[in-house]
């Protein structure tokens, strides 16, 4: 049976306020003495049920027993909501130290045996792993969300779809998943080629330039029994029905929360630009799906290493310099709400690939990137490869 109310999704955006924002990040449950992922969420939230209500209340399950979720709630703008999920991750972080586990931060975990990996049993769950299957059951991915509320359902389509050829850039930014299945994968993020090259209604979608396009597509999804939930569309930038927000999902999870607050807050001015651009008339660029995947690949497997397509000249650009003209075009809305968006020189791939290039382990790499989260996310301190400087 359906669990989407098309009209009640277009009342939740017509009552929407421009500029709200909720973050969403995943983390790893781990063993702290061999980091392997073990599965303790139930026991972690009943104990945050019986000692502290507000963390029991921002955190979630997601689709295995080791992945445990905290979420912002809504926040009245990007300052308020990292000041409040700054306050859950202080409060997880203890949390996971009073039950004697580790938690983790990058888009995968490096060795895991996702056969090995129990599946929470909630409807929602069973219904992903009964219709997915294998695709379901292998994707032990972790990532980033920003939800940025955007008044009127038509605006938010039109936002979505302007962000579509940002998507890449976005990406190669956060890259931070190198390892996978014991091995270096030679990807900056095999969890992009694991979960959105895998899953499907994933990645960079279509542009449907309105509401009532977008509804059709849900329409025909629900009538030929493709999909039951809107939460069973899983593309990289969606509307989200129930929120009245747009949804960007392309990041890996960040080690540390200097990255995951720069990302967010770039990820807000680059809604907030969208929207403006939209408000003002100005012509939406919308290249073909096949070029944006050209680099939906690029940021797959070099990351802010390598070079992306600038799909208006036609030429190889440094993924820097993209990111640089990502900052420009942002520039006023970013002043306008005090975000500086500031990145360390290597991001996660970057740091984890120099280590493993100078004959770290696989599993020293990801202990020193653990302990580098533990610090980072449950102090709020700065650690010292996030010594930031705008890209």
């Amino acid at each position: 049976m359906s669990q989407i109310d098309l009209e009640k999704a277009r009342d939740a955006f017509a009552h929407a306020t421009d500029g709200t924002v909720g973050i969403e990040e995943e983390f790893a449950i781990l063993d702290p003495a061999t980091l392997d992922l073990i599965p303790r969420f139930e026991e972690l939230n009943r104990t945050a049920v019986a000692t502290d209500a507000e963390l029991a209340t921002s955190i979630s399950s997601e689709l295995i027993l080791s992945e445990i979720e905290i979420r912002s709630g809504a926040g009245s703008d990007v300052g308020d909501a990292l000041a409040r999920q700054q306050a859950m991750r202080e409060r997880l972080f203890a949390l996971a130290a009073t039950e004697a586990v580790e938690l983790g931060s990058t888009g995968t975990h490096p060795w895991a045996d996702y056969r090995e990996q129990l599946n929470v049993q909630s409807d929602h769950y069973r219904r992903v792993v009964d219709g997915l299957q294998y695709v379901a059951r292998r994707n032990n991915t972790f990532s980033l969300h920003v939800h940025v509320g955007i008044r009127d359902a038509d605006r938010a389509v039109r936002v979505c779809d302007r962000l579509r050829a940002l998507l890449p850039t976005l990406l190669a930014l956060s890259a931070n998943s190198i390892f996978f299945e014991g091995q270096n994968s030679g990807l900056a993020s095999v969890r992009t080629q694991s979960f959105t090259k895998s899953f499907p209604r994933c990645g960079v979608p279509d542009a449907y330039g309105s509401w009532d396009n977008y509804r059709d597509y849900l329409e025909l999804l629900l009538a030929t029994g493709s999909i039951e939930e809107d939460t069973q569309v899983w593309w990289s930038v969606r509307p989200h029905l129930a929120f009245g927000t747009v949804e960007v999902r392309i990041c890996d999870a960040q080690s540390t929360a200097e990255e995951s607050n720069a990302l967010t807050e770039l990820i807000v001015a680059c809604v907030m630009q969208c929207a403006r651009d939209d408000d003002e008339g100005r012509p939406i660029f919308e290249p073909p799906a096949r070029l944006i995947e050209e680099n939906l690949w690029r940021a797959i497997r070099w990351g802010a290493a390598g070079e992306l397509i600038d799909l208006v000249r036609g030429v190889c650009l440094p993924a820097r310099a993209a990111f640089e003209d990502l900052l420009e075009w942002t520039a006023p809305v970013r002043s306008e709400l005090g975000i500086e968006a500031q990145f360390p020189a290597l991001n996660g791939a970057q740091r984890q690939a120099a280590a493993f290039a100078e004959g770290q382990s696989i599993a020293d790499v990801y202990a020193s990137t653990v302990a580098q989260t533990r610090q980072s996310f449950e102090g709020g301190q700065p650690t010292s490869p996030t010594e930031v400087s705008t890209p």
